[in-house]
């Protein structure tokens, strides 16, 4: 008679399966917190490719989330680089304060289901990273169901774990823009 209780104690088994028009570059899901809710086809569209935007291309799957995993005082997430000013990648006015912002202000913009239907808006968070740490204040949502249009840069929905920061961010935490992408983490503060 086989050991049930050993089966439990057996590592979790994850089986990737190759879906012939997902792109498996905007798949950064934390494993077991938070599922795709549905996954949305790409149009392609003038796309401004400053601060290394990913364009969308037509008929590509994008995955959409309408949450993001839990917030704790350690969460991890994916800090891109964004702009907040006029003519930037970032479209238009930033959503909390229908304002434009300097690349220097420290600013971030979050997940949809961080940014939890604007209920962070105008409050600081700590970031962390590269060994320093820093106050940034939320502005915006980084949309993580929407994308592909003229509002969205024709950029695709952002994952569910990633916080689009200022230049001036990641200048604050010493890391260099060029990098495009960088693993922090993050807390409410």
């Amino acid at each position: 008679m086989p050991n049930f209780q050993s089966l439990f104690l057996l590592p979790s088994l994850v089986i990737f399966v190759s879906l012939p028009n997902l792109n498996r570059a905007a798949i950064r899901m934390v494993i077991g917190t938070c599922h795709a809710s549905g996954y949305l086809t790409g149009k392609s569209g003038f796309c401004i490719t400053q601060n290394y935007a990913d364009c969308c291309q037509e008929g590509e799957l994008y995955p959409q989330y309408r949450c993001s995993p839990p917030v704790t005082n350690n969460t991890d997430a994916v800090m891109d680089i964004g702009g907040f000013s006029k003519g930037s990648d970032a479209g238009g006015p930033a959503a909390c304060d229908y304002n434009y912002h300097n690349d220097m202000d420290l600013v971030v913009s979050l997940s949809t289901g961080w940014y939890n239907g604007g209920s962070r808006c105008l409050k600081k968070i700590r970031i962390n990273g590269n060994d320093n740490s820093v106050l940034a204040t939320v502005v915006d949502e980084c949309d993580s169901v929407n994308g592909c249009t003229t509002n969205q840069n024709y950029e695709p929905p952002c994952s569910n774990n990633i916080i689009n920061a200022s230049p001036g961010v990641w200048r604050a935490l010493g890391i260099p823009t060029n990098m495009g992408q960088a693993t922090i983490t993050w807390s409410d503060a």
